[in-house]
């Protein structure tokens, strides 16, 4: 604590708030009420004699002297944090708390297999586990870990493959199939009803193809536009339309016939999942058995008869 100032957890609290933008994101992110985190913060701001932000009923914003004061004290923040998980590293017993940032889909697919084994085998361990569709920035937001595809993984970073590639179905019901029978080519999509999805920076996810090497995009049409891919899996049971998604997603419902395949020729496997993480950080005991618990997870999946994948 600094004296007769602020304590680590306040400064916590500013930066949270002005990262989230809201005292209610903060007050998750950091594990408290909103009405807590407001009293810290009146109580900072009280200690210190000036305001940090400007509050009304729909919005929070820095004042100067908050810009000023998060400024400063961001970066010095990030250096007691890395020395003391520099510490905690010599810890042989893994405790505290890993934060991940992944997108939907890469969550699905690590919650069971190994978020869910990790926790029970290290009881002392705590994953907070954050979903988001955009890309962001893992240091400058608080979290320890990154899951994303290969492909976007900055390169600044230390990536831990997860091993299994990834592929994209295109699937529709079988009602669907009976009324307006099956497209033979990509091509034919722009006569079916197709289920888009929209991107979180306002784009419509793109329908990609690939055939003998020969790369395809189709700007398909449609009367839904979902926001989340577990959405075009319900539309498409229901018989909506033609969806797109990660085939994993949609796995089971292939296995179990109550949706079918179509143009398996033309969507063909690409890199998979990555953990990634900065390589000047400190790994404590929690983070090491962590990933050694992804690599062996991938180490699994690279077996031909557990990859999940369909040539169909």
């Amino acid at each position: 604590m600094i004296p007769g100032i602020a304590s680590l957890r306040e400064l916590d609290a500013v930066i949270a708030i002005a990262r989230r933008g809201t005292f209610r994101a903060a007050a998750i992110e950091i594990g408290t009420s909103t009405t807590a985190l407001s009293h810290m913060i009146a109580k900072l701001e009280a200690n210190l004699g000036v305001r940090l932000f400007n509050r009304t009923t729909r919005s929070v914003a820095l004042t100067d002297a908050g810009q000023q004061f998060v400024q400063r004290v961001a970066p010095s923040l990030q250096d007691i944090y890395g020395a003391l998980e520099a510490v905690r590293a010599q810890r042989a017993t893994p405790m505290g708390t890993i934060r991940i940032n992944a997108a939907p889909f890469a969550a699905r697919a690590i919650l069971a297999p190994l978020v869910l084994e990790f926790i029970e085998r290290y009881p002392d361990m705590n994953v907070d586990l954050v979903t988001e569709g955009k890309m962001v920035d893992i240091v400058r937001d608080g979290f320890d870990l990154g899951v994303r595809a290969a492909n976007l993984v900055p390169s600044d970073m230390i990536s831990v493959s997860l091993g299994r590639p990834l592929r994209h179905a295109v699937v529709c019901s079988p009602g669907y199939l009976g009324q307006h029978g099956a497209p033979a080519a990509p091509a034919d999509l722009v006569g079916h009803k197709c289920i888009r999805v929209r991107l979180p920076d306002g784009s419509l996810y793109p329908w990609r193809f690939e055939h003998n090497g020969e790369p395809l995009h189709i700007d398909v049409k449609g009367q839904i536009t979902l926001d989340e891919t577990s959405l075009v899996r319900t539309a498409v049971l229901q018989g909506a339309g033609i969806g797109y998604v990660i085939e994993q997603d949609i796995l089971a419902d292939i296995e179990a016939g109550t949706v079918v395949r179509l143009l398996g020729d033309w969507t063909p496997v690409y890199a998979g999942l990555c953990f990634y993480y900065p390589g000047r950080r400190h790994l404590t005991a929690g983070m090491k058995a962590f990933l050694d618990m992804a690599r062996a997870l991938a180490k699994r999946t690279l077996d031909p008869r557990s990859t999940g994948l369909s040539t169909a």
